[in-house]
């Protein structure tokens, strides 16, 4: 059963100078592996910032629509969820309690970019 989906798109613009903030500005947001990963290709690293964050609001949307009543405060579920890849495909991790029992969620992840804008689109199903 699908219990939440969300969207988000971001201007990549907005993140060219990311990669010159310091790693406590990033932390606020980014999970230090992310960071890394963001940091390796600095062509790269303002598309790959862009995308994560999309991820996270498209998340953050997702959740406040399968749980309408509770408060999850953004930069909280930032700092415990981790935008990887397992076997090529993008995948959520939630490290830390976020205020929901998520033992029986499941959470599907898609992130595109163009050369202007990333998106991020987000189902939460629950198993």
């Amino acid at each position: 059963m699908i219990l939440g989906i969300g969207v988000d798109a971001v201007e990549i613009e907005r993140f060219f100078l990311w990669y010159t903030y310091t790693e406590k500005k990033l932390l606020r947001i980014f999970s230090p592996q992310e960071i890394d990963y963001c940091l390796q290709d600095k062509q790269k690293s303002t598309e790959r910032f862009a995308v994560r964050f999309a991820a996270r609001e498209a998340l953050y949307k997702a959740l406040s629509q399968a749980y309408p009543n509770t408060k999850i405060p953004f930069l909280t579920l930032c700092a415990n969820t981790v935008i990887t890849k397992i076997n090529g495909r993008p995948h959520i991790i939630i490290r830390d309690d976020i205020g929901i029992n998520i033992s029986s969620l499941t959470f599907h992840l898609s992130l595109s970019h163009s050369r202007a804008v990333a998106t991020a689109f987000v189902v939460i199903e629950q198993r």
